[in-house]
């Protein structure tokens, strides 16, 4: 009709056009939409799962981060941040994604003895005495409560054939594939989670501001995405850590004079 003004179409909004959440790859994106039409539950039992108040103890641990901030490493937001950005992408975050892949599609696929091997991989590759008793101890922690709470095969077949000490993101892994949750939302959730207790740790050490704290974890967004894409396509010979002052200060910390945490 003459004089009728048009109106232009609604553009759908996109979180990846503004803000730390720019550099999450779209096929992490797709991945996550996928698993809300697939498994209703898989958001509430995430959250549940890697809430600070799960039963694993994970506040009492700092990963080396105590020992960091009595060195002068860490010191601030930034400096605090710059650590933690090479503890995902190049230290134990990078490693325990790549465990936590392998276990969750072993246990998917019900191969025992691929759990197995990873099962095993877990608990040989922690580099210090501390970074073992952490992950182990968190590992034990979760799979007690998981079976008591949220049982399923899954976690009863892992008890079944390995009966050693289980690595944290292990244990994580095979719950979550267990309970049907798909892979790439569920180790994002996970790293977001040992990030987050990370921050913690730093926010009580140097100490920050809760505020500070936030923005060190908004900044870790996209090197938590980039670190889940890597692990997706990772083989178990690609795990392997470059933060080597981070692993001497988890050594350090065993003899450090006062201590808060037990890592």
């Amino acid at each position: 009709m003459a004089g009728k003004k048009r109106v232009a179409p609604l553009r759908r909004w996109s979180p990846r056009k503004r803000g730390p959440s720019a550099a999450v790859p779209d096929v992490l994106d797709s991945r996550l939409r996928g698993n809300e039409r697939e498994s209703p539950g898989a958001l509430y039992r995430l959250m549940a799962w890697l809430s600070p108040a799960y039963p694993v103890g994970a506040f009492s641990y700092s990963s080396g981060i105590e020992w960091t901030v009595e060195a002068g490493d860490i010191k601030d937001a930034a400096t605090l941040r710059a650590w933690l950005s090479v503890m995902l992408a190049e230290g134990g975050g990078s490693c325990d994604a790549v465990l936590f892949a392998h276990a969750h599609r072993a246990a998917g696929a019900g191969d025992e003895a691929a759990l197995h091997r990873v099962a095993e991989l877990g608990a040989a590759f922690a580099p210090t005495k501390e970074r073992h008793l952490e992950t182990t101890a968190q590992g034990h922690a979760f799979i007690e409560a998981t079976r008591a709470a949220w049982p399923c095969a899954a976690l009863d077949t892992l008890k079944a054939i390995w009966d050693g000490p289980v690595a944290y993101p292990v244990a994580v892994a095979v719950a979550a594939a267990g309970h049907g949750i798909v892979l790439a939302p569920a180790l994002a959730a996970y790293l977001q989670a040992v990030a987050a207790n990370w921050v913690s740790a730093g926010v009580r050490l140097v100490p920050l501001g809760q505020t500070d704290g936030q923005r060190v974890l908004a900044a870790l967004e996209p090197i938590v995405a980039a670190t889940v894409d890597r692990a997706l396509k990772a083989s178990l010979d690609d795990i392997g850590s470059a933060a080597f002052r981070a692993d001497l200060a988890s050594a350090r910390h065993e003899t450090q004079y006062t201590r808060l945490f037990r890592s």
